[in-house]
Formats: C-alpha cells, structure tokens, sequence
C-alpha cells in the first residue's frame, strides 16, 4: 500500500503565495517548494545584500523543515536560481558550510553555460 501523502505547513516561513504547500511528505522523503526573502511575519520582501537574503531563504526554509522534524543538515538535494552569478561565491559561502557541501551544482563558477544533471 502506498504512503499517504502528508502536507507540512508551518508560520515559520511565509504562505503559499498560490495553490501549492509549503512541503510535502511522502513516506520518508520531504519535498520543500522554493522559497523567497520573505518576512513571514509581514509578507515583505528582504531588501540589502545577497547575504541578507541568502540568510531569510535558509531561515524560512529551516522553519519548513523543523515543522517537518528535520533540518538543513539532512538536506540531500537543493536548486538555487541566481539572478547574478556575482552573487556565486557569497551565497553558496552561506549555504554551504564545509558539512554541507553539495555533490555537484548545476551551474559552474567557472563556466558562464548552464549544465544540466540527472538524478536517476
């Protein structure tokens, strides 16, 4: 029998903007929608540095997973759309410490064309 699909919500990070959840639990995965440097508390948009935002998307995200009983260091895979790829090195410094490095990214510092990947 398959698992039931468990919808996780939570103030901790701001509302579905339009007809999707916060995340999704099936069995033992957990599948968090995308965040924005929203204020959950005000719905306002972060405004300053890349570091600032970088800070209130993993802070909302944190909040997702917490009320899902898990965290950022259980996080297998992540996707992160850069309006700049200035901004490379100062987000990925933020989001990835040394005990949470990706396996691999999908767009090279080094490379200006976009590579994609497969999870089989």
């Amino acid at each position: 029998m398959a698992s039931p699909r468990e919808i996780v919500r939570t103030e901790s990070a701001p509302s579905a903007i339009g007809p999707y959840s916060q995340a999704v639990r099936l069995g033992g995965l957990l599948f968090l929608s995308g965040q924005i440097p929203l204020e959950p508390e005000t719905g306002q948009l972060v405004t300053g540095s890349i570091e600032d935002q970088t800070r209130r998307v993993l802070e909302n995200l944190s909040g997702v997973l917490r009320a899902a009983g898990s965290s950022l260091s259980r996080t297998v895979k992540t996707t992160i759309y850069l309006t700049s790829l200035g901004d490379f090195s100062a987000v990925t410094r933020r989001t990835f410490p040394p005990s949470l490095r990706p396996a691999r990214l999908s767009k090279s510092p080094r490379c200006r064309s976009v590579r994609r990947s497969r999870s089989t």
